[in-house]
C-alpha cells in the first residue's frame, strides 16, 4: 500500500535545501510527485506532494524529523482523497494601487460569492509613469456550476476605481 503526504517546509534560504530534501525522499524510497516552492524576506519555504510505499514511511518521516538538525521545520499531513471540480477553473488576474487590506478584500468577495482558490501569488511593483507601488494578483480560481463571472469582474471592481480584473481560461496562458 502506498501514502501520499504533504509536506510544508521553512528554512532559511541558502543554496542546498532541495538537494537535501530530494535526496533525503530518494533514499527512503519516495517519490516526489509535484511541489510549489518559494524564496521571500530571506526564507525559503514550500509544500510537496510524495508519495510513498507502507514499508518505507516510517523511515522517511524519522529522516524528515532528523533534517530539523540543518534548520529545516517540516510539517507532514497525510494527503486526502482530491475533491471534485464542481465547475469552470478559470486564472484571475487583478491589478491596482497598492494598499494595506486588498488581498482581504479580494478573498471576500472570492468567498462570498463561494469561488474556491486553487492557487495564488500576489505581489507588488513600480507603476511604470508614477513609481508608486502597484499591487498584482494572479490565482487559479474554482467557480461554483453555473456561475456568472461578470458579476464576480462586477463585485471585485467596485472596490477600487484603478482595480482592473480580468479572465482567462488556463488553457488560453499556454
Amino acid at each position: 500500500m502506498h501514502h501520499q503526504l504533504v509536506l510544508t517546509i521553512i528554512t532559511d534560504d541558502r543554496p542546498g535545501v532541495i538537494d537535501n530534501l530530494a535526496n533525503t525522499i530518494r533514499r527512503h524510497h519516495g517519490n516526489w510527485l509535484e511541489s510549489s516552492m518559494a524564496h521571500l524576506a530571506g526564507k525559503f519555504t514550500g509544500i510537496l506532494l510524495v508519495d510513498v510505499a507502507d514499508r518505507h514511511r516510517d523511515g522517511l518521516l524519522a529522516a524528515l524529523k532528523h533534517l530539523e538538525q540543518d534548520g529545516l521545520r517540516i510539517t507532514v499531513e497525510a494527503a486526502t482523497a482530491p475533491s471534485t471540480p464542481l465547475g469552470q477553473c478559470l486564472d484571475i488576474l487583478l491589478t491596482g494601487n497598492d494598499r494595506p487590506g486588498i488581498v482581504g478584500e479580494v478573498s471576500g468577495i472570492l468567498a462570498d460569492h463561494k469561488v474556491n482558490i486553487e492557487q495564488l501569488n500576489t505581489w507588488c511593483e513600480n507603476a511604470p509613469m508614477s513609481g508608486e507601488a502597484l499591487f498584482r494578483l494572479e490565482a487559479q480560481i474554482q467557480l461554483p456550476p453555473s456561475f456568472d463571472t461578470e458579476r464576480l469582474q462586477s463585485a471585485l471592481e467596485t472596490l477600487s476605481d484603478d482595480l482592473v480584473v480580468e479572465f482567462q481560461s488556463p488553457a488560453s496562458k499556454a
